[in-house]
C-alpha cells in the first residue's frame, strides 16, 4: 500500500493512526512541497518512527509528461535532475537518506521513458502503481464531473478486482492519497480501517515498497 502527498495532507493522522492501529506499514511518497510544510512535520516524523518507507515524488510536483500525447515531454533532463535532487534534500533534513530510499514514484503518476531513464541515472528506480483498480481515484471531489468517484465506488472496485483475478491483489501496488481537495468531503482514509479489515480478513500480509520489490 503506497500514499502519496503534495499540498495536501488532512488524511495523515487518520491513515497513520489506522495503519498503526493494524500494524501494518506502508510506503509514502512525499513531493518536496510536502516535506517543507510546517504543518506536516510533526505527522512525517511519526510515519517515520512507525517504520514507514519514506519516499520522493518530484520536489515541485511537475507534470513531467503531456496528458495525450505522453511521448512529448514538458520538463528537460536538467529540470527533471535538478527537481528530484530538491525532493532528496528536503528528505535528508528529515535523516531520510538517498542510498534508503531509491525508489521513486512519480508526480501525477504519468512518466514515459525518458524519465524512467533519468531516474535510473541518478539511481533511482521508478515505480507506479499496479492498474485495475479506481483507488487512485479518491482525489477526486463532484465537481470533476463523470471522473468523480464515492469512497463506497472505490472500496468496491478494489474488492472486485481482488475476487475477479485469479492472483487477487497479491504483488499489488494499491496508491491512495495522504490527503484530497476540501470540495472532497467524502474522505476514502475515513474507510482505510474497512479495507485494511477485510483485506487482513482474507489473509493479505502488507509490505513495504522495498520489502515487495526487494
Amino acid at each position: 500500500m503506497v500514499f502519496t502527498g503534495d499540498e495536501f495532507g488532512d488524511g495523515a493522522e487518520v491513515i497513520q493512526q489506522t495503519l498503526k492501529k493494524s500494524n501494518i506499514q506502508a510506503s509514502f511518497f512525499l513531493s518536496g512541497n510536502f516535506y517543507r510544510n510546517k504543518t506536516f512535520r510533526k505527522i512525517i516524523k511519526e510515519l517515520q518512527n512507525d517504520g514507514n518507507y519514506l519516499g520522493a515524488h518530484s520536489d515541485k510536483h511537475l507534470l513531467y509528461a503531456d496528458w495525450v500525447k505522453r511521448d512529448s515531454l514538458l520538463v528537460t533532463e536538467k529540470q527533471f535532475k535538478q527537481d528530484l535532487r530538491a525532493n532528496y534534500r528536503e528528505m535528508k533534513r528529515f535523516g531520510i537518506s538517498k542510498s534508503e530510499t531509491c525508489f521513486f514514484l512519480p508526480a501525477y503518476e504519468w512518466y514515459n521513458s525518458s524519465i524512467v531513464n533519468w531516474a535510473e541515472e541518478e539511481g533511482i528506480a521508478l515505480v507506479n502503481f499496479t492498474p485495475g483498480t479506481r483507488s487512485n481515484a479518491d482525489y477526486s471531489y463532484p465537481e470533476m464531473g463523470g471522473k468523480y468517484l464515492s469512497s463506497q465506488e472505490i472500496l468496491q472496485s478494489v474488492l472486485n478486482y481482488e475476487a475477479k483475478d485469479p492472483n487477487g491483489l497479491n504483488g499489488f501496488i494499491l496508491l491512495l492519497h495522504i490527503g484530497t481537495d476540501p470540495r472532497r468531503t467524502d474522505k476514502f482514509y475515513n474507510n482505510l480501517d474497512e479495507l485494511l479489515l477485510i483485506l487482513k480478513s482474507k489473509g493479505y500480509v502488507f509490505k513495504r515498497i522495498d520489502e515487495l520489490l526487494n
